[in-house]
């Protein structure tokens, strides 16, 4: 019973103690200090703003077409004989050049008949001026009072004469120009589009030989909308007038085979109609001699090609060219104060594109414009300005000029 009761004690004492050290060590601890954690301040990249010059550049889509499209067709019939080795798709011919030729046997044939007629057209003639020459002759020997006749001095059978004489003519020259329609020679110089017939073929006045282009010039159809036409100075033509200015630059960027090659051409003229679906003006830009070699790698505009172009605009003066990226819904952006605080701005967007911002007003020189995107941006806010450490320093990245 006694030994039970020492253990009881044991148990109880021990607790008792391991409690108290417990609690000592509680009440001994070193307490914690609470530490605030600190205001994050964003860091962002600035913008100075700048008044300068800008040129507008209109960014527009078209195809390439020749000027001068034309579909040979003979004005003869016959066998085709020949085919010139620039008569085939891709190949490049001369003004005046041969192409083709008809088999001109049949031509020659007629041309000969022709020549004959002539030729007994003329004699009829003479035989006819001399009867006439008789009959004059011998009305006056024969001494009969008052004016002969008409038929007395056979005028009408030297009219008929004349007339056959005239007529024989026409032939031999039919004659002879459907010789020469034998040969199919070029119009201008340009390119083969398309060969529609080959040797052996015959052919007659309605068989399309082939299609060809002209070389000299090629031209671009290109929209514009009614925002872009408003920073654009076009050649207008009226009636009897000519258009006194000329058309500004364009540059056709054309991709082909994963290379890009720049043409430079000119807006020549403005189509007469407005595209009723797209409500846009369709003006023409025009390239200059577009198949020669001016740089070595530089490959041709081909008829079909989809290009871009870029048209010079109208120079804006005195305004402030920033990336499309500052902008903040559609007319602000932020600015930062003296104190590194930002501030939304409200300005007057004239033009942009996906490149650049320009803004007719709204700010003044020198205002510092926040670059970094800040989608939730707090009025008011504090920031801190990229490469330094002193919140109140103020590095300012110049816009671009």
């Amino acid at each position: 019973m006694i030994r039970r009761f020492i253990h009881i004690l044991l148990t109880v004492l021990v607790l008792a103690a391991g409690l108290f050290v417990g609690g000592y060590l509680i009440e001994t601890a070193p307490k914690a200090k609470r530490i605030l954690p600190e205001k994050a301040v964003p860091v962002v990249e600035v913008i100075g703003a700048q008044p300068r010059s800008y040129t507008v550049v209109l960014e527009s889509r078209g195809t390439v077409k020749p000027r001068t499209e034309s579909t040979l067709l003979p004005q003869v019939a016959g066998r085709v004989l020949r085919i010139s080795e620039n008569f085939r798709d891709g190949a490049f011919f001369e003004a005046g050049e041969e192409l083709l030729r008809i088999d001109p046997v049949d031509y020659e044939l007629t041309l000969t008949t022709a020549k004959a007629d002539l030729a007994k057209a003329r004699l009829a003639l003479k035989e006819e001026l001399a009867r006439a020459r008789q009959a004059e002759s011998d009305w006056k020997r024969l001494g009969i009072q008052g004016k002969p006749d008409a038929l007395v001095l056979r005028k009408p059978q030297l009219a008929n004469a004349r007339a056959a004489l005239a007529a024989a003519e026409a032939k031999v020259k039919r004659a002879e120009v459907d010789l020469q329609r034998t040969r199919i020679k070029a119009p201008y110089a340009g390119r083969v589009m398309e060969q529609l017939v080959d040797v052996g073929q015959t052919v007659s006045p309605s068989t399309a030989l082939g299609k060809i282009y002209a070389v000299d010039y090629v031209e671009v159809r290109l929209p514009l909308t009614d925002r872009q036409l408003a920073f654009i100075d076009l050649p207008e033509n009226f009636r009897g007038e000519t258009p006194e200015q000329k058309g500004p630059p364009v540059e056709l960027i054309a991709t082909l085979g994963g290379k890009e090659t720049v043409w430079q051409g000119r807006i020549v003229r403005t189509e007469g109609t407005i595209d009723t679906r797209s409500r846009q003006l369709f003006v023409i830009a025009q390239v200059v001699n577009p198949y020669a070699r001016y740089a070595r790698g530089r490959s041709p505009l081909k008829i079909g090609q989809f290009v871009r172009a870029r048209i010079q605009g109208r120079e804006l003066k005195n305004v402030y060219v920033l990336p499309r990226s500052i902008l903040v819904g559609t007319d602000s952006v932020l600015i930062v104060d003296k104190e590194n605080r930002i501030h939304y701005q409200q300005v007057e967007v004239v033009w942009q594109d996906h490149r650049d911002l320009v803004i007719q007003s709204g700010l003044t020189p020198g205002d510092r414009i926040i670059a970094t995107p800040m989608p939730f941006a707090t009025e008011g806010a504090e920031i801190r300005i990229a490469g330094s450490d002193d919140p109140a320093a103020s590095q300012v990245t110049q816009a671009e000029e």
